[in-house]
């Protein structure tokens, strides 16, 4: 099986490796080269359009591809803990890393694909931007943003039904992983709730391995859970 895999990171990195592993052929999309032997490394900003356009036009399309690039905080911003914290620029620039790729990504598949083309589109979410199941609050950039790929993957679920019914996307939830994306925010998580990188690459193509396109649009957990809007 062929794989794009947007983002070098933790999870992204985790994932090319066990997918070689499984005899796949596996072409990373990144800005720094995650070093792997049998991975086809591409470098990009997944936030450019133009560059992935350009990076990826001469590549025959996959059967899978994984969108794994996420912000939840940075040197410039961190979550918010109350409504004074929150701007418009952090929002925005939550919403360029958290949501914008994988609708660029989108318009980049949908231009090249044919009608019975099985290809499935994931993208890494999050439970907090299930509205239904906000308890907690605060957050805010990042909720919306996750909320608003929440979203899109619906949208876009509802479009290639139509127009790709052999195609699928969906979002997934990861868990809590011990990754740069978590680092600050793993004090007080009950033992055993956080998962290497290798074991959550593992969950998460589990989960990918038994979805279909009758699936398409929805968000599952880790565990493969199916999480409401």
């Amino acid at each position: 099986m062929r794989y794009w895999i947007m983002g070098g990171g933790g999870i992204g990195r985790a994932l090319a490796a066990a997918c070689v592993e499984r005899g796949d052929e596996v072409n990373v999309f990144s800005r720094s080269n995650p070093e792997l032997a049998d991975v086809r490394w591409h470098a990009l900003d997944i936030t450019d359009e133009d560059a992935m356009n350009t990076v990826c036009a001469g590549l025959p399309l996959p059967e899978r591809v994984i969108n794994t690039v996420g912000m939840l905080h940075s040197e410039q911003w961190q979550p918010e803990k109350r409504i004074e914290q929150f701007t418009q620029e952090a929002l925005l620039d939550h919403m360029r890393v958290n949501t914008w790729p994988t609708l660029a990504l989108a318009r980049l598949l949908s231009a090249r694909m044919e009608r019975r083309q099985p290809l499935l589109l994931a993208a890494l979410s999050a439970r907090v931007g299930s509205i239904s199941d906000n308890r907690g609050g605060g957050w805010y950039s990042y909720r919306i943003s996750k909320a608003a790929l929440n979203m899109a993957i619906k949208n876009l679920g509802v479009e290639w039904a139509r127009r790709f019914p052999a195609a699928c996307v969906v979002g997934l939830h990861p868990g809590t992983v011990a990754t740069n994306l978590s680092a600050p925010f793993r004090a007080g998580l009950p033992t055993g709730q956080l998962q290497s990188p290798e074991a959550a690459a593992q969950h998460l193509l589990a989960v990918l391995d038994g979805v279909t396109p009758e699936q398409s649009g929805r968000l599952f957990a880790w565990d493969g859970q199916e999480i409401q809007p």
